[in-house]
């Protein structure tokens, strides 16, 4: 992440404890959270405005290889509930 990013308080993390639900990560800024889903990559939640978020970090976000290392960090914190779930694809 950029040193502007990262100085206007933008993070994106895998929270502990969310292996029950589809894998995820979040981007988080002050008290606003937003959770992008790992398989289809689409907002999960309406609120707050996914607009709010800088172009910049979505880019940076959806790079392949920034993409596969999310996606890779999941699949180490709960192996039980992957990414590439063959079960729940379409």
């Amino acid at each position: 992440m950029t040193a502007a990013l990262k100085s206007a308080r933008w993070k994106v993390k895998i929270r502990d404890k969310e292996n029950r639900e589809p894998p995820h990560f979040t981007i988080i800024r002050g008290t606003k959270s937003w959770r992008i889903d790992l398989r289809t990559a689409e907002f999960m939640d309406d609120s707050p405005d996914p607009s709010e978020i800088p172009k910049e970090l979505i880019e940076l976000i959806r790079d392949e290889a920034n993409w596969q290392e999310l996606c890779d960090v999941w699949d180490k914190m709960y192996p039980h509930n992957p990414v590439s779930d063959d079960e729940n694809a379409d």
